[in-house]
């Protein structure tokens, strides 16, 4: 979700861990000397555990408030809060970090969030005969009733072979945001299909020249929101190959309307969370497709679009006529646990808290929650409110179970490439199609040089 990097702080903060029923498990099954137990009961190999033992959780800015509402709940477990980029834009920081942890043997944190849904790939891995960043959850240590509640599909990014190595903290579902106030002082409906959306363009400019139906100047937006959109296979992964496609006819549609939608001047170049999209477009968008999330950074922001309420909806995923909608995903957090944690009991209270309690998913999280009861409340309280127009309860939550399958979560992400290749070849003037060839040579590398068997 884009947040801007932060140097790494570290606060501390005084209280007392009790450990309770699962630690006492754990060291019951651990050697004396710990951190020998057998891996049957957790799927992994524990720390020897410590009482009244802080933990450290890594989190971006925007999931402070996170980190505030559990602290405010349970006064009595530590917990060292320590910031960074949140491995945003596919930065690869959460990885490299990890890394040097597994060096020297020690320092690592006992939760992380991640901006991005591919970090299993790898933190389910041990490098150089270290033991796997990731822990198994689902082998013992968390209850099978709490995991069920997930909404359908919300693990998936997460659970290689059965296991599962994160939680995800919310769904970040596409829907195609519409102005209403606008659709109607120029006699438009709100396109359900990609055809739909491309002759709306063609309308668009040629009546309303200036106004816009979104913009491709961010590395999610044009991989996730667009070819993931689109069903185009670009960028998919098994557990050892890679394969992208852009001669995929869902792929070279996609490609062409771009393309057709940049030419026209109805799809921009400026990155949504600049200060130059606000100043140019505001007002001026009589819609786009995005994730859910863009309810709260960027159309409700006072920062950003500041859109008043009453005008704003959300209709359904985009799709290609004929074919069953399936959506994009742009993000969708995800919070790990680390199998090297001290106080196993303190980590499992965190990460149920922050991604099922309701004083942080319903009360104060800026996006749709994975887990299926938050996301209830969640919907409902956002469409209280007062503030959308139209059907934005139902087709947000039908989005949240129609992301499309088919994408890859390999080791690395799809948006480096696109930021290195893309962005700048289409601010210097060459089409998508100018540079499908080179964004795809680029993808092939990094999926080389991560392991993977290009098909």
């Amino acid at each position: 979700m884009a947040p801007q990097q932060r140097r790494f702080t570290r606060l501390s903060r005084s209280a007392a861990v009790i450990v309770t029923a699962t630690a006492a498990l754990v060291l019951a099954a651990c050697s004396g000397g710990g951190g020998s137990s057998s891996t049957s009961s957790l799927g992994f190999t524990p720390a020897e555990q410590v009482k009244n033992s802080a933990i450290t959780v890594w989190v971006d800015a925007a999931r402070e408030p996170a980190v505030k509402a559990f602290e405010a709940k349970y006064p009595d477990i530590k917990v060292n809060e320590q910031t960074y980029d949140g491995n945003a834009g596919g930065s690869d920081s959460f990885k490299t970090k990890i890394a040097l942890f597994d060096q020297s043997g020690q320092g690592w944190p006992d939760v992380v969030w991640s901006t991005q849904t591919n970090d299993a790939s790898w933190a389910s891995k041990g490098a150089n005969g270290a033991q796997p960043f990731a822990a198994p959850l689902n082998k013992g240590w968390f209850d099978q009733s709490f995991l069920d509640g997930f909404t359908k599909g919300a693990q998936d990014p997460v659970t290689i072979d059965g296991t599962m190595y994160g939680l995800r903290n919310d769904l970040a579902q596409v829907v195609f945001w519409y102005d209403q106030k606008l659709l109607d002082q120029f006699g438009y409906t709100a396109p359900q299909t990609w055809e739909d959306y491309q002759s709306l363009s063609d309308k668009l400019a040629a009546e309303h020249p200036g106004y816009i139906l979104g913009s491709v100047g961010d590395s999610f937006v044009g991989t996730y929101v667009y070819y993931m959109g689109a069903q185009a296979p670009i960028f998919q992964a098994t557990k050892t190959t890679f394969s992208s496609n852009f001669d995929d006819p869902k792929s070279k549609k996609m490609t062409d309307l771009i393309d057709h939608m940049l030419k026209n001047g109805t799809l921009v170049q400026d990155s949504v969370f600049s200060a130059d999209f606000v100043k140019k477009y505001q007002n001026k968008i009589v819609g786009m497709p995005g994730p859910i999330w863009y309810t709260g950074a960027l159309f409700q922001s006072k920062d950003s679009l500041n859109v008043p309420a009453g005008q704003l909806g959300a209709g359904v995923p985009l799709h290609w006529a004929g074919d069953k909608i399936a959506t994009g995903n742009v993000g969708g957090g995800v919070w790990y646990a680390s199998s090297h944690t001290k106080n196993l009991d303190a980590v499992k209270t965190f990460l149920q808290f922050v991604t099922s309690a309701d004083e942080y998913q319903v009360d104060l999280a800026p996006g749709y929650p994975a887990y299926a009861a938050a996301a209830t409340k969640w919907i409902a309280k956002q469409a209280a409110a007062g503030y959308f127009v139209g059907d934005f309860q139902k087709n947000v939550t039908d989005a949240a179970g129609q992301t499309w399958s088919g994408w890859g979560y390999p080791s690395f992400s799809s948006e480096t490439a696109y930021a290195k290749v893309v962005v700048p070849g289409l601010a210097a003037g060459k089409t998508v199609a100018d540079l499908t060839d080179a964004w795809k040579t680029e993808m092939d590398n990094e999926a080389q040089v991560q392991g993977y068997k290009v098909k």
